[in-house]
C-alpha cells in the first residue's frame, strides 16, 4: 500500500512539474497570439488526443447523464476556460513575481474549499506542510528578498490573478465530485470539451487566418507542447491524484509548479539559478513531504483518517 502511495505522490510531482512548462511555452505563444487563443489552441489539440484515448482505455465507460454534462461544462468553465484566460493573460501582462504568487496561493483556497463542501479531514501536517511549501516559493519568486512583494501596489490585473487562483480551486474540488463516478481519463476529456467550446467565442474575434499562418514553428511546439504533455498527461495524472488521495493532498503539489518553471527557466531561458532558488526548492520538497506524511504527527491520527489517507 506505501508504495503505491509513493507511486501517486511521484505521478502528482510529474504533473505539477511540467505544468511549470507551460510559464516557458506560454511566454513563446502569446508572442504570436492573443491569450484566449493561445487557450483555445492548446485544448483544441489535447481535444482531438483525448477522445481516441478515452475510447481505447475505457471500453466499458458510463454514459454521462444531464447532471453529469453539467458538471463538466462547469469543469470545462472554471479550469479550462477561465483559468487558461486569466492565466496567459497575467503571462503577458503582470510581473512574474505576482502572478506566480497569487498561482502558488491555489492550494490554501482547495484546502479550505475541500473541507468545507467535499467534508475532507484537513490535518496539522497537512496546515504546517502548506505553509513550509508556501515559504519556499516566496524565495524562489522574490530571489530571496520577500519584502520585494510589498513593492507591488493593487492594480487591475489583480483581478484577473484572483479569477485564476479562484477557478483552479473550483475546477479541483467539482472535479473530486465527478470522479466519485467517472474514470481521471474521462473526466478530463469531457473538461477540457466543455472548455474548449467555451473558449472558442472569445478566440474567433481576435484572430485572423493570417495569423495563424505568420506564426513560427517554436509557436506551434509551444502549443503542441502545452497540449499533450501539460495538459493531455498531466490533466490525467492530477485527476488520479485527487481520485486517490484527496484535492486537499493533491493541492499540495501545486507548489512545484514555481520550482519547476525557475528550473526549466534556467535551462531555456537563461535565467540564473540562484542560492534563494536552491533554499527555496529544500523549502518546498520539505513542505511537500510533512504535508502528506501523517504519520509526522501521530497523536493526531484517528483509525477512520487514517484508513482514509492510504485509500
Amino acid at each position: 500500500m506505501n508504495k503505491r502511495l509513493w507511486l501517486i505522490y511521484a505521478m502528482l510531482t510529474l504533473a505539477t512539474a511540467t505544468w511549470g512548462s507551460a510559464f516557458i511555452a506560454g511566454k513563446v505563444a502569446v508572442q504570436s497570439f492573443e491569450p484566449a487563443t493561445v487557450a483555445f489552441l492548446r485544448f483544441f489539440g489535447a481535444a482531438i488526443l483525448l477522445f481516441p484515448l478515452m475510447w481505447i482505455m475505457e471500453k466499458n465507460r458510463k454514459k454521462p447523464n444531464l447532471k453529469d454534462h453539467g458538471l463538466y461544462a462547469i469543469l470545462g468553465l472554471t479550469g479550462i476556460a477561465l483559468y487558461n484566460i486569466c492565466f496567459f493573460l497575467a503571462t503577458k501582462h503582470a510581473p512574474v513575481i505576482k502572478s506566480s504568487l497569487f498561482i502558488a496561493s491555489n492550494p490554501v483556497l482547495i484546502v479550505l474549499l475541500s473541507g468545507l463542501f467535499l467534508k475532507e479531514k484537513i490535518m496539522r501536517n497537512n496546515i504546517i506542510g502548506m505553509a513550509i511549501a508556501l515559504t519556499g516559493v516566496v524565495f524562489i519568486i522574490t530571489d530571496g528578498h520577500p519584502l520585494a512583494l510589498f513593492q507591488y501596489g493593487f492594480e487591475p490585473i489583480d483581478f484577473v490573478l484572483l479569477g485564476a487562483v479562484v477557478s483552479w480551486a473550483l475546477y479541483s474540488v467539482v472535479g473530486k465530485i465527478v470522479l466519485k463516478k467517472f474514470s481521471s481519463v474521462e473526466s478530463t476529456t469531457y473538461a477540457v470539451a466543455y472548455g474548449t467550446l467555451f473558449l472558442f467565442p472569445f478566440a474567433l474575434p481576435e484572430t485572423s487566418w493570417q495569423d495563424i499562418q505568420q506564426a513560427s514553428f517554436t509557436t506551434w511546439a509551444s502549443i503542441a507542447h502545452m497540449s499533450i504533455f501539460v495538459t493531455v498527461i498531466s490533466f490525467v495524472m492530477y485527476y488520479n491524484g485527487i481520485k486517490e488521495v484527496g484535492a486537499a493532498k493533491a493541492s499540495i503539489f501545486i507548489n512545484v509548479m514555481p520550482v519547476s518553471a525557475v528550473i526549466m527557466a534556467t535551462l531555456f531561458l537563461g535565467e540564473t539559478f540562484t542560492m534563494a532558488h536552491g533554499i527555496g526548492a529544500a523549502f518546498v520538497l520539505t513542505g511537500v513531504y510533512i504535508g502528506t506524511n501523517a504519520n509526522l504527527f501521530k497523536r493526531r491520527i484517528k483509525e477512520p483518517i487514517a484508513q482514509n489517507d492510504t485509500a
